[in-house]
């Protein structure tokens, strides 16, 4: 058995209503919020976007208490915003569905990429510190833009190359995929695309050209690299009628979906198999999942009645959780550490910082 993960805070932080009064309503999926942690670990920047814009928080992570309710309920503890700013970049036309925050390994550099409702991405570079960089900023239009309804979009980039991007546009049933600003190819799917994840190369070498993406209620997994089946590897049905919210992949392989059937399903790709289903364990439908950087045999999920819970998915055994205030606008995890955040319809911003224990 490797350390048990626990909560070491929970902070509570309020969106300044001079900045942002009434958040716009989104789709299902929380994904409008990215966050990364300062340097020194002091703080934390919190980015949210709501209609055409992103705006920036800074939320302290230092001097904190822990206290729990019923349950084992932890109970978060009120800081006040340090900084807050509307951020000034090139402005979306539709409301932003998505927002994703990658760190550009060993240059100090962060590309903060938004996607709206009609599939345009928008990417710009930040320095370290947050703030603007003007190194890049670039801006890239599906080919049937502005045709059709708007809908649901998710993004998602390479781990291994920070240029390589992925957005899916859910009435679309399309996923298109881009170095930078070049479009390099259209995975066409089947249902609707509710979720997207690049993953490990399930081979050796360090390139990850592997696609999960949650489609109605199947999993699809896609290989960039190969043109038979439109790209597709395989697919792995559901519950029929149960559509899935969320999808992530671990630093072992593993993928993790979760949805309409409040279940997580942990499926080895090597197998083509679920190894393991965590049944019931969210009160309503799950739209977040994160897998531990700590340990991958723990998992973040999120739920729709507000609340978040950290469990090790092979007991099916919950190790703590918290609820949010209102319906969860955004949902993230840090790309590299066990630092979640998660932004509420009320305009409450809680983090919540994990660590190993034993």
């Amino acid at each position: 058995m490797g350390p048990t993960l626990e909560a070491k805070s929970l902070r509570k932080a309020v969106v300044p209503s001079t900045l942002l009064e009434n958040p716009s309503p989104g789709n299902l999926q929380s994904t409008r919020l990215a966050l990364h942690v300062n340097e020194d670990s002091s703080s934390c920047w919190v980015y949210i976007a709501s209609g055409c814009n992103i705006y920036r928080l800074q939320i302290p992570l230092e001097d904190s208490w822990l206290s729990t309710g019923k349950e084992g309920l932890l109970i978060p503890e009120t800081k006040e915003v340090i900084e807050s700013l509307l951020l000034k970049r090139c402005p979306h036309r539709s409301e932003i569905q998505s927002i994703v925050l990658t760190e550009i390994e060993s240059t100090g550099y962060l590309v903060l990429a938004s996607v709206d409702a009609y599939g345009h991405l928008i990417v710009s570079k930040l320095d370290a510190s947050g703030k603007d960089a003007d190194k890049i900023t670039y801006s890239v239009l599906p080919g049937d833009f502005g045709v059709g309804e708007g809908s649901w979009s998710g993004i998602c980039f390479s781990p291994t190359q920070w240029s390589m991007a992925a957005v899916a546009r859910s009435f679309c049933k399309s996923v298109d995929i881009y170095d930078q600003d070049i479009h390099l190819r259209t995975l066409r799917t089947l249902w609707y695309p509710s979720s997207l994840s690049f993953m490990r190369n399930l081979g050796h070498g360090n390139e990850s050209s592997i696609l999960a993406v949650t489609e109605g209620c199947q999993l699809s997994v896609w290989d960039l690299r190969i043109k038979e089946n439109g790209g597709c590897l395989n697919r792995i049905c559901g519950s029929a009628g149960d559509i899935f919210y969320a999808v992530c992949s671990s630093s072992t392989v593993n993928i993790a979906v979760g949805g309409a059937d409040r279940t997580v399903t942990i499926y080895d790709p090597r197998r083509w198999s679920a190894i393991s289903r965590w049944v019931h364990c969210s009160k309503y439908e799950i739209t977040g999942l994160a897998f531990s950087s700590l340990d991958p045999d723990y998992i973040f999920v999120q739920g729709v009645d507000y609340e978040v819970f950290c469990g090790q998915w092979q007991e099916s055994s919950k190790v703590f959780s918290f609820r949010g205030d209102s319906n969860w606008l955004g949902f993230s995890k840090c790309s590299n550490r066990d630092i979640l955040g998660g932004w509420c319809d009320s305009g409450s911003i809680f983090v919540v910082d994990v660590i190993a224990k034993g």
